[in-house]
């Protein structure tokens, strides 16, 4: 048994309210080997970022890695120069001045759409009606594939439910490598068809390094995390904001509030709760020695909690100053490439939101506590207004 070991971590503990784990976990020791996840996992806000800015001691590029089993070597499963080469062409189009131009109208007149489906109602669940829509018709957008729209969910679909079924130890069901194919030629025509307005067309401005097949895998990637994080990241903030009367009307109302807002839910409760890495060699993390070939788990949910950088850090607090220095969307060469397009997208659904739901409001006996092992969010966001 690897030291020192927490073999009273138990899963559907941190399934469902992992915080005082976590904070047990930290307290006792920052690394912490935890037999029921055979990984160590580091908790402290300081090991945790400096953990996710060393690609050479602790890297994703292993065989084990999940989604790579699915697309093949990207952005999401390589490190160093190889890296590089895979994220560079997606840096330019991604620049938050290049996200505000080309998606701010966009996010703005799909939350308006949305909004003015469900106003007539009275009564809604955020998540499903305009968090989680909001997060795929952008992301057909981007990538340019809007003609195969209800196909190309499918496909995500069943690619993700891989991707689970790997992490739990299965091997790779050939359903989801066939959405995988299907999604695959999917995108080539898109590429084909695109008139250039695409955020995958700009890239392939700078993409003469990679083939088309790494082109399609980094497409999957982007696909899939601005899908499953950013409506995690919207359903949480929403989340945040209805839990305390008149404050998502305040937030709405200002911009200073609503940014702060934002930041504060993702200290709170990051939509991916944990990164995975692999120890390179024999090496030490804060006093511990992990052996070569490791699995090492970042908790990005542990980290944001960290009292000795977040004062009362189980406490959302819009007005926070250091809610910033919070690590839900990574840092060092894996930071998160579509955080400036995740931010836009939650902005234009509060303000949405509270222009086209009049004293918009949780519904009193509604019960939508976060949860998810890996993604975080409540399985429904029960809302009011009228």
């Amino acid at each position: 048994m690897r030291q020192p070991a927490a073999d009273w971590v138990r899963i559907p503990d941190l399934e469902h309210d992992p915080h005082a784990s976590l904070a047990r976990l930290r307290a006792a020791t920052p690394v912490a080997w935890v037999p029921a996840l055979s990984a160590w996992y580091v908790t402290s806000h300081p090991l945790v970022v400096a953990a996710m800015r060393d690609d050479e001691g602790l890297t994703v590029d292993d065989p084990r890695f999940s989604t790579g089993r699915i697309t093949g070597p990207s952005m999401l499963s390589t490190d160093g120069a190889e890296h590089a080469r895979h994220r560079g062409p997606f840096a330019r189009p991604f620049r938050l001045d290049a996200i505000r131009a080309r998606f701010t109208d966009a996010a703005e007149a799909e939350v308006a759409t949305l909004a003015a489906a469900i106003a007539p109602r009275g009564t809604a669940d955020l998540r499903t009606t305009v968090a989680a829509p909001l997060a795929a018709r952008m992301m057909l957008q981007a990538l340019g594939l809007e003609a195969a729209a209800a196909d190309v969910l499918d496909w995500y679909a069943r690619i993700v439910d891989a991707v689970t079924r790997i992490t739990a130890g299965e091997d790779v069901p050939a359903d989801g490598r066939a959405a995988y194919a299907a999604l695959g030629d999917a995108i080539r025509t898109s590429l084909a068809d695109d008139d250039g307005s695409s955020l995958l067309a700009a890239a392939l401005v700078d993409a003469s390094g990679l083939t088309e097949d790494e082109l399609i895998a980094n497409a999957a990637v982007l696909l899939f995390g601005g899908i499953e994080t950013t409506e995690g990241m919207v359903v949480n903030l929403l989340h945040h904001l209805l839990l305390e009367p008149g404050l998502v009307q305040q937030a709405a109302a200002d911009e200073a509030l609503l940014d702060g807002a934002i930041e504060e839910s993702l200290r709170l409760e990051p939509a991916a709760a944990v990164l995975d890495r692999y120890a390179t060699s024999d090496l030490e993390v804060g006093g511990v020695a992990v052996p070569q070939g490791d699995l090492v788990v970042l908790s990005l949910a542990a980290a944001n909690r960290d009292p000795a950088v977040f004062a009362d850090p189980d406490r959302f607090d819009p007005r926070r100053p250091n809610a910033r220095t919070h690590t839900a969307f990574a840092t060092g060469p894996h930071v998160c490439l579509g955080m400036h397009l995740a931010r836009l997208e939650a902005r234009a659904a509060v303000r949405g939101l509270v222009a086209a739901l009049p004293g918009l409001r949780a519904r009193p006996d509604a019960d939508d506590a976060p949860r998810g092992l890996v993604f975080r969010k409540p399985p429904a966001v029960s809302a009011v207004w009228g």
